[in-house]
């Protein structure tokens, strides 16, 4: 099978000998053909030797590569990808564990398939497409799937209408791919701990797979104290929390959507446990009249930047959030905070925690630092793909 040819501009082949897997519109020189948004694409260098095999984007990312050999991009190419990734949840002790069937399966660069992401509930697969290619092979990504999980696999919804490039594929919808919502309990564990999945109208794929190691260290902490959790969206961290034995548990959104799914979270693994209440509000607000009576705190905001060009007003958020958690906690409390913009580094985000800690003048010990679990690989020549940051403070 022909493909279009793209010839880099000189020297602009570096990131690619490094295996670095995007290619940007100014690196490209030429283009042999006229490659359509989501066709596969062959890149040169300047001397004409191949680089890699991906697919062709119109924006600052111009091809996403799949392979740095020339292979066949087929049936067979993308089956051994999903097989590789599902082994490797094997090995976790993820895929297939009595206590736990919520899982990623494909991490975008991380299982070196830019563009996708496939979260498992059960007997659910989650396709999330970021890319015009990754849209166009929805129905190959779904047989191999089928083709890989077998019998366990009875339903894959395919949920791309907010993450594909805006007008990239005019008129498209949500669908299932297999299976359908009939009679769906859309209930997973995780860990031992059940909870409603909303893949139809829920954030991102549903569920937010990428705390579950941080919400287990959060369990081990939460015996016996008072706790705060802001920004609790589908109240799991509480529910780590009940388990450890919290005195009281206090869930905090200014969705009543997202209120109501944490009761529904909470009501299911722990029915009429009173030490559990939740409120409809503004983290913020919340966090300024609370007083002193928490002494474990989760910030666990939505990404405060999305894009480059507002990271400085998102470190600003931060620094905000977290000075008011310093300075309301109780002597000896316990904060975890997070941040889950790709584009705020690591050093960025200890800079506005550290900015907050110092505007409260109380001393300040960083226990663990955090990130995501082991099925969100980050592909060391993309380091962009560490994305959520993570500190837990001991507050004096």
């Amino acid at each position: 099978m022909s493909h279009c040819k793209i010839f880099l501009k000189p020297k602009k082949e570096e990131s690619l000998l490094r295996f670095h897997p995007w290619v940007f519109s100014g690196a490209i020189a030429s283009c042999e053909g006229k490659p359509l948004e989501g066709d596969l694409v062959e890149v040169y260098s300047s001397g004409n030797t191949f680089l890699g095999i991906g697919h062709y984007q119109i924006g600052s990312i111009a091809v996403r590569i799949l392979s740095f050999r020339p292979v066949v991009i087929d049936r067979a190419f993308w089956n051994e990808k999903i097989r590789v990734a599902y082994e490797l949840r094997l090995k976790l002790g993820l895929a297939e564990a009595p206590d736990n069937h919520t899982y990623r399966l494909i991490h975008g660069e991380g299982d070196q398939l830019p563009g996708l992401v496939i979260d498992i509930y059960g007997n659910t697969a989650v396709i999330q497409a970021h890319s015009v290619g990754m849209h166009h092979e929805r129905k190959t990504i779904a047989e191999a799937l089928i083709e890989v999980l077998g019998v366990a696999l009875q339903n894959i919804y395919y949920k791309s209408e907010g993450t594909l490039p805006f007008k990239a594929v005019p008129g498209h919808e949500n669908e299932y791919l297999l299976g359908s919502k009939a009679g769906l309990e859309h209930i997973a564990i995780e860990k031992g701990l059940q909870f409603h999945i909303d893949w139809l109208k829920g954030q991102k794929t549903g569920f937010f797979v990428d705390q579950r190691d941080n919400r287990l260290l959060l369990e081990k902490y939460a015996h016996s104290r008072s706790v705060l959790n802001v920004f609790c969206y589908t109240g799991s961290f509480s529910a780590y929390a009940m388990r450890g034995g919290a005195a009281t548990v206090h869930s905090v959104d200014s969705s009543s959507k997202a209120i109501s799914l944490a009761q529904k979270n909470l009501e299911l693994n722990f029915p009429g446990d009173q030490r559990h209440q939740t409120f409809i509000e503004d983290a913020f607000h919340y966090l300024e009249k609370m007083g002193n009576r928490y002494d474990l705190i989760i910030l666990d905001p939505p990404a405060f930047a999305k894009h480059k060009n507002v990271v400085r007003n998102a470190l600003i958020g931060y620094r905000k959030l977290n000075a008011i958690a310093f300075e309301k906690i109780k002597p000896g409390g316990i904060i975890f905070t997070f941040s889950c913009s790709q584009v705020i580094s690591k050093n960025d985000f200890r800079l506005a925690v550290f900015s907050a800690a110092a505007q409260s003048g109380r001393p300040v010990r960083i226990l663990h630092q955090l990130t995501q679990p082991a099925d969100h690989p980050v592909n060391i020549y993309h380091p962009e793909g560490e994305y959520l940051k993570g500190l837990v403070l001991e507050v004096g």
